[in-house]
Formats: C-alpha cells, structure tokens, sequence
C-alpha cells in the first residue's frame, strides 16, 4: 500500500509474431496498456522501434528452447502462421504452424506461466483432408494437452489488413471480402473477414478477463472487441 493507495503489481507479456500483421497491432496495444510494464518479443527481424517496456530477442523461433530461461512473463500471446505458397515444403511448413506453437505452449507449461493464447483459424480440425485445416488442428489439440490455466485459441475468418509481404492468393481473397462481407448474413456471418486489430484487442481482454471457452471463432472475437470499443466510449 502506497500514499493510501494498494499497490497493483503489473504484468510482463511475451509476444511471438510481434512482426506480423496482427502481433503488430497486438505489440502496440500491449506498450500502450498500463497494466504491463514489459513486453518481451522474440522473433527473426527487429521490430524497428525503441520503447522503455520493449525487450527484444532475435533469433529462430524454430529453435525455441533455446530461448527456454527468457520465457518469463505472467503471458504469452503466439501470432505465428504461413502458408503452403510461402512455405511449399511441408516438413518446414508443419514446423511453424504445428511447432511452434506447440513448443511455445510447452514451455510455457514447464516455466509455470499460466495464460497462453495463440491464433489459429476458422476450420481448424485434426482430422480434415486439408493440410492447412489439419496442422491447425492438430495445433490445437496438442496446446490444450500442454493443460495452461488459461488458454485461448482464437479461430479468426480470413483476415484484412495490408500485410507487408505479398501473398497473392489471400490477396485475392480479402478483395473478394471487401465486395461481398455484406452479403455474409445470418448462418453466413460468421465467415466475414476481420480486421486484425480486432482480433488483438480480444486477446488482450481475454487475457485479463474470465471467459470460459478455450476455442473462441471469428464471431465471438468481434462481439468481445465491441464490447471492449462501446466500454471505452
């Protein structure tokens, strides 16, 4: 207790994919946050900013354990994917979508952090025919058998934003979105593209809030981010 005041201690977060498109928006929501005092990224380029709650690590995200005695903080958000048209070998491909995630949730589960959430996506299933479908998945499965307190796995529709690298075939896809999202009433809603702004925002409401579900679809992230929008109104 402070000048009359209990002290609230804050929190330190970790962030795998801060160079992506949505661990972007999730970095700076998170910097911006006075709840957290450090946000740790580890990830292959540098973010290309200076902040005073920023710690960066550069390295393989394919060789985490490596990184095992950094792995400290009360969170842990992964925002890591490809695609089978920037990563066509399917040993290289399974290690990223697949491994990654699973390796990060282990490590979590040995360092004793207690919150995990990471993005996989809409279709997700172990057993489907469609590899993409398939690893997310298996990804699932095996991150909720790693038992974190708090896991959420995020299974986001196909998501807007202009990334910086080129992926033609998602390109193609979010123009689509951009005519028809309208049309995508009803039983269809659920398949409207999201902004990834959107889906960082949830994260982080899902992070210092109850929420029972461990997977959580499109839908249910935009109704958590407006719910978010509308209370800081």
């Amino acid at each position: 207790m402070e000048n009359g005041h209990f002290k609230v201690d804050k929190k330190s977060a970790i962030i795998l994919g801060a160079t992506g498109l949505t661990g972007g928006f999730l970095l700076q929501r998170l910097l911006d946050d006075d709840r957290y005092e450090k946000i740790k990224i580890i990830s292959r380029t540098e973010i290309g900013f200076s902040h005073p709650k920023l710690e960066e690590h550069i390295g393989d995200l394919l060789k985490l354990e490596s990184y095992k005695s950094h792995f400290l903080a009360d969170e842990v958000y992964c925002c890591i994917g490809t695609t089978k048209a920037k990563t066509p070998d399917n040993s290289k491909y399974k290690s990223i979508d697949f491994g990654i995630p699973v390796s990060a949730a282990k490590i979590c589960r040995f360092n004793g952090i207690k919150t995990f959430l990471v993005i996989s996506a809409m279709g997700a299933n172990a057993h489907s025919g469609v590899i993409y479908n398939r690893l997310k998945g298996e990804m699932e499965e095996a991150v909720l058998n790693c038992k974190i307190p708090k896991t959420h796995i995020l299974q986001p529709s196909l998501i807007g934003g202009k990334r910086e690298e080129k992926r033609m075939g998602e390109w193609i896809a979010k123009q689509f979105m951009k005519l028809f999202n309208f049309l995508l009433v009803g039983p269809l809603e659920k398949f409207r593209s999201i902004h990834p702004e959107v889906i960082a925002g949830a994260m982080v409401w899902l992070a210092n809030n109850n929420y029972e579900k461990a997977r959580i679809q499109s839908y249910e992230i935009k109704n958590i981010y407006h719910k978010l929008s509308n209370k800081a109104r």
